[in-house]
């Protein structure tokens, strides 16, 4: 497994490319604060962003701890050809056309085995893929806007999906993002290798994650034994339990879905909490921030209404959870606070 520590807690940048994408990089870094160096690369502009090209790799002061590569995917493999000679740690490339498109171009797997070849043991994310972005280092690798604001501690979210990612940092829901980030086709990096090196920062209480496929399941196991043993709850929306929706994660990240069934179970052995939808989700992962794994599935209800408790125990009913009878300390000192008339129970 490739050491992802410089990559995602970087202390100096490159973005190569002159594009729209590689301008709103050099902005969101500007923008969050970023405190290392960033460095352009562009072989005819002088600047972006009031920042300095060079004109080549082989220029930069030093080699990267992270690079944005910006450019199309037949260029991308030389850019990331020359990053790996100049000694980069990592590189997010940003190009599609590789794997995720071969029904539509021959093409698509054997740049992605370019790709691979041309990295050799420099960690590359994707391709199809945004990046990153660490709101705890005030770090990111990033070509779009973004909700989210530098904390100090919170959760991590990792998903193959860009869109879905900018979206989440744009919740209002009062959890603490900490770091997200895309994976793209898991060309080289997967779910489980970007999860395991997330989890290890102290500051980091839970993952949440979106997930098409699972690209290795030894690996995923190790993630979900890493995070037990942390202290750090899973929480997995896997996508895929429809024909339509296995269909499109095979043309969006070349992901096979897998059978619903098997990743439940595969959940459940793993003690990894599957959820059905994004709010949940969220809000989960706000449970698991907050309160760590919860040592059983007994809870209190209170409300104004039996009608509303009734509601509650029903909603409550299929997942398992419990409302465990008030004790007669309970009752004395609800007593004491609403009288003699107002009957006790939970829910």
């Amino acid at each position: 497994m490739r050491n992802l520590e410089h990559m995602l807690h970087p202390k100096s940048v490159a973005i190569i490319g002159g594009g729209t994408w590689c301008v709103d990089v050099v902005k969101q870094c500007q923008k969050m604060g970023f405190s290392g160096e960033i460095w352009c690369v562009h072989p005819k502009k002088s600047e972006i962003e009031g920042v300095a090209c060079y004109a080549s790799i082989d220029d930069l002061p030093a080699a990267p701890d992270a690079s944005f590569i910006g450019v199309n995917r037949f260029a991308t493999i030389e850019v990331v050809r020359a990053l790996n000679a100049k000694g980069a740690k990592g590189a997010v490339c940003f190009a599609s056309g590789f794997s995720e498109a071969v029904h539509e171009d021959a093409q698509g797997a054997d740049l992605q085995d370019q790709l691979l070849e041309a990295a050799g043991e420099m960690a590359v994310l994707g391709p199809n893929c945004y990046g990153f972005i660490n709101y705890l280092d005030r770090a990111l690798l990033w070509p779009d806007q973004h909700g989210g604001m530098p904390v100090d501690s919170g959760v991590a979210i990792i998903t193959q999906s860009s869109n879905i990612v900018i979206n989440l940092t744009m919740q209002m829901r009062g959890l603490p993002v900490a770091f997200v980030s895309t994976v793209g086709n898991q060309a080289q990096i997967g779910l489980a290798d970007m999860g395991a090196a997330i989890l290890n920062d102290p500051r980091v209480t839970a993952l949440g994650l979106h997930i098409e496929g699972i690209d290795d399941l030894e690996g995923f196991q190790t993630l979900a034994a890493q995070a037990e043993r942390l202290g750090k709850p899973i929480i997995a929306l896997k996508v895929g339990a429809s024909e339509q929706a296995q269909a499109a994660t095979i043309s969006h990240t070349a992901s096979l879905a897998g059978s619903d069934a098997g990743a439940r179970a595969l959940f459940k052995r793993l003690g990894i909490a599957q959820v059905a939808d994004l709010s949940t989700f969220l809000e989960a992962l706000k449970v698991a921030h907050v309160y760590g794994y919860l040592d059983n599935a007994q809870v209190v209800s209170m409300s104004c209404s039996g009608g509303e408790a009734s509601l509650m125990a029903d909603l409550c009913a299929p997942f398992g959870v419990g409302f465990p009878p008030l004790n007669v300390a309970q009752i004395r000192g609800l007593g004491v606070a609403f009288g003699p008339v107002v009957s006790f129970a939970n829910p």
